[in-house]
């Protein structure tokens, strides 16, 4: 899902025709969801890590807290 909130993201800023300098409206829509955005490009890159960690040794009472520290990294940016 952020993969594809990302693309279509993108596809926004390409195809809206609002511009950064068009006025305070472009510049406060590229503010809040380009911030957005980049939270949730670090949230993916979080996730990605975690998945790749798990693959490579589960998760144990021990070694888990990247893992919990993700969720809860997810769980800020949903409230967000």
């Amino acid at each position: 899902m952020a993969v594809g909130f990302m693309i279509f993201q993108f596809l926004e800023y390409k195809y809206s025709g609002i511009h950064i300098n068009d006025s305070v409206f472009g510049s406060i829509f590229f503010m809040i969801t380009g911030f957005h955005g980049f939270h949730v490009f670090l949230g993916t890159i979080f996730i990605l890590v975690c998945y790749a960690r798990g693959l490579e040794k589960p998760f144990d009472r021990q070694q888990h807290f990247g893992f919990i520290a993700a969720l809860w990294y997810w769980h800020f940016v949903d409230i967000v």
